[in-house]
C-alpha cells in the first residue's frame, strides 16, 4: 500500500496559479525598481505601473464588448435563418367561389375538384 499521498488536478492548478501571480509580482517590482533607478520617483513609477494595467484592462474590455456584439448579431442573425420561412410550403387549396363556381381551387385560382361543366 502506497502512503505517499497525491495532490489533486485543483490543488495543481492553484499552485501554477500562485506561482505565475508571483512571477508576475516580481516582474512589476522589477519594472518600478528600474524605474526608480533611472532617477523616476516611486510613486511616479507605481502610477505609470498602474496606468499601464488600466490601459490593458480598457483594450481587454473594448475587445470583449466587440466580441459578444458579434457573438450577438450572429445569434440574432441564426435565430432569425431558423425562423425564417423558406417559401417551399404551398397555401392549401381551399374551398370558395371562382371563375368555374364553387368548388376546391388552388392559390393561383385553377379549380382542382372535379365538376360538371354542363349545369
Amino acid at each position: 500500500m502506497n502512503t505517499t499521498t497525491r495532490i489533486s488536478a485543483a490543488e495543481r492548478l492553484g499552485r501554477a496559479f500562485g506561482r505565475g501571480w508571483r512571477a508576475y509580482a516580481r516582474g512589476e517590482r522589477r519594472v518600478s525598481n528600474w524605474l526608480a533607478s533611472k532617477g523616476m520617483p516611486l510613486a511616479t513609477a507605481a502610477v505609470l505601473v498602474w496606468m499601464v494595467k488600466l490601459a490593458a484592462l480598457g483594450v481587454l474590455l473594448y475587445t470583449a464588448f466587440w466580441l459578444a456584439l458579434l457573438l450577438l448579431f450572429v445569434m440574432v442573425v441564426a435565430w432569425m435563418a431558423r425562423n425564417a420561412d423558406s417559401g417551399e410550403a404551398l397555401p392549401e387549396p381551399e374551398w370558395r367561389n371562382g371563375p368555374a363556381g364553387f368548388g376546391l381551387y388552388t392559390y393561383d385560382g385553377f379549380r382542382i375538384d372535379p365538376h360538371v361543366e354542363d349545369d
